[in-house]
Order: structure tokens, then C-alpha cells, then sequence
């Protein structure tokens, strides 16, 4: 079997299926966008191309958004897919259970600790809105070094999907219908949207923790399921 084929049963992917953990992790992306755009200062910790767009918006003085904010979350994400990187180098050549395992717990225990920081930290000081920043930022460039690595097809990075939706349509029946894989590209584009609407209505209507808590919720069930027999 193909060391990035989720799609069969075997040891590596009985009892969860890398593509639903993949799939699940779009959801959260969308979920953490949510909250640093519209809780953090338009600032993505999750999605980078966003994150450096703004940057340079912040950079030209358009009103709204924060150079600090959005370099501090482009270094987190640096240092956290720097560490990511370190993290494949260790466990790439194991079980790639033990591998998913080891990501969601450590992103688990990220957004957690960021939900704590929101539930009783003072809210909008720069300090929190800081240390969120990082948190979530660092969260997310640690998963995307390591899911990348995992080569699972149009899931090789769960904060962005221009490639991906850029393969749904053009190798689509109304395209050069080349492509066999539309209805995982269909659901990862559905994944991020249904996560960027559930998290902006718990940001406006719960605050920052909520969604934050739901994110480490969704990640800490998978590692959960992941911890079986391989």
C-alpha cells in the first residue's frame, strides 16, 4: 500500500481515515480564522496568504489592520512549522497514526490553553490579544509542516484552498474532467466555510473562548480516536 493512500483499509488507517482527520482540521482552520480576524484585530493566524496580504495592507497604512499583529502571527506560524518540521523529521519514518496523533495532541493542548487564556484573561488587552496570536498561529504552522508531510491528495495544507478549489472546477465535468477527486475537494471547500460559520457566530454572539474551546474539542476527539490499536 501507498504510504499516502488514506483511502484503503490497513494498519495505518483502521479507525480513522486520514481524510475525515484532514477534512475535521479544515473545519478548525475556518473556526481559528474566525476568531483572530474578527476577535484579534483582522489579523489570520491560520490562513498565512490571508496573513501576509494584510501584512502588506497594515505595511501601506490602510485603517484596520496592525503590522504587529499580523508579523507576530506570521512568526509564530514560522517557528511553529519550524518545530513542525522537527516533529516529521522524529516520528515520518513511524506509524503515520502515531504521527496524526502526536500533531492533534499537541494543536489540542494549544487552542485549549488559548480558550483558557480567553475565558479568564483580561479581554482586549494587548497582551492577551497577543499571546492569542501566537498561540493560535503557533498551533497552526506546527499541523501544516506536519500535514504536509502526510501527502494525503488536496489536503496537503488545511488553512488554504485555492489549489485545491482551483482543481475542483478545472478538472471538473465542465472543465478537462480529468478528476477523480471532486467530492473530497467539494468537502474540504465545505469543511473551512461551515468552520468560518460557526466560528464567526460564536465570536459574535460567545465571545472568543467558545469557538477557541470548540477548536481544541475537535482536534482532542481525533487524537482520541487515533490512540486505538495499530
Amino acid at each position: 500500500m501507498s504510504a499516502v493512500t488514506p483511502d484503503r483499509d490497513g494498519p495505518e488507517t483502521r479507525g480513522v481515515r486520514l481524510v475525515v482527520v484532514l477534512l475535521a482540521l479544515m473545519t478548525v482552520s475556518g473556526l481559528i480564522d474566525a476568531v483572530s480576524y474578527l476577535g484579534l484585530g483582522h489579523v489570520f493566524t491560520a490562513n498565512m496568504t490571508g496573513n501576509i496580504v494584510i501584512l502588506g495592507f497594515a505595511a501601506a497604512g490602510a485603517p484596520g489592520f496592525s503590522v504587529p499583529h499580523a508579523a507576530t502571527s506570521l512568526a509564530c506560524f514560522v517557528v511553529g512549522a519550524t518545530v513542525g518540521g522537527r516533529v516529521a523529521g522524529r516520528f515520518g519514518g513511524g506509524s503515520r497514526r502515531t504521527w496524526t496523533r502526536v500533531i492533534l495532541v499537541a494543536e489540542a493542548a494549544l487552542l485549549a490553553g488559548s480558550a483558557a487564556l480567553a475565558g479568564f484573561a483580561r479581554p482586549h488587552s494587548a497582551a492577551t490579544t497577543y499571546s492569542l496570536i501566537a498561540l493560535t498561529a503557533f498551533a497552526m504552522g506546527l499541523r501544516n509542516a506536519n500535514v504536509r508531510k502526510l501527502g494525503v491528495p488536496d489536503l496537503t495544507a488545511t488553512t488554504v484552498l485555492t489549489t485545491t478549489l482551483t482543481g475542483l472546477v478545472s478538472e471538473s465535468r465542465f472543465g478537462d474532467a480529468t478528476s477523480r477527486r471532486s467530492p473530497r475537494r467539494a468537502a474540504a471547500v465545505l469543511a473551512l466555510i461551515g468552520g468560518a460559520v460557526l466560528g464567526a457566530w460564536l465570536v459574535l454572539h460567545h465571545g472568543l473562548g467558545i469557538p477557541l474551546l470548540a477548536a481544541a474539542a475537535v482536534s482532542g476527539v481525533f487524537a482520541v480516536a487515533a490512540s486505538g490499536r495499530e
